[in-house]
């Protein structure tokens, strides 16, 4: 089960630091995606980062933006939102992938067998 923490509410150009661990293994067996679900709208892919070599990717909407890292012992996967927008606000779930590289299948929700149960992100003035 991964388990998440961060979120919060924060107004637009400030910054927010969402965690996805693992409460009984490291997190460097598969890859680690990001999702986000706006309210009203399809669970989107934001980020992804692989076992090799923690390659990362990253949505379009969210390049030069977000950052996705691994600690040092891989015990936790941390994605850092810069610059937040209005249009960042939903819920993000971290997943744990059944690949190891960030493919062309990273987006796809169901190359993801573990869940992590989600937390809110608004963004408002």
């Amino acid at each position: 089960r991964l388990v998440q923490s961060g979120g919060g509410l924060v107004q637009p150009g400030e910054s927010l630091r969402l965690s996805c661990a693992a409460s009984e293994w490291i997190l460097d067996r598969t890859r680690i995606g990001w999702f986000r679900q706006a309210p009203g709208k399809e669970r989107e892919g934001v980020s992804c980062i692989s076992t090799l070599a923690d390659s990362t990717t990253y949505a379009d909407s969210v390049k030069e933006r977000f950052i996705l890292s691994r600690n040092n012992n891989r015990s936790t996967v941390f994605l850092q939102m810069n610059n937040l927008e209005p249009e960042d606000t939903g819920v993000y779930y971290c997943a744990e992938g059944t690949r190891e590289a960030c493919d062309s299948t990273w987006q796809n929700e169901n190359e993801y067998d573990n869940w992590g149960k989600g937390t809110q992100v608004t963004v408002s003035s």
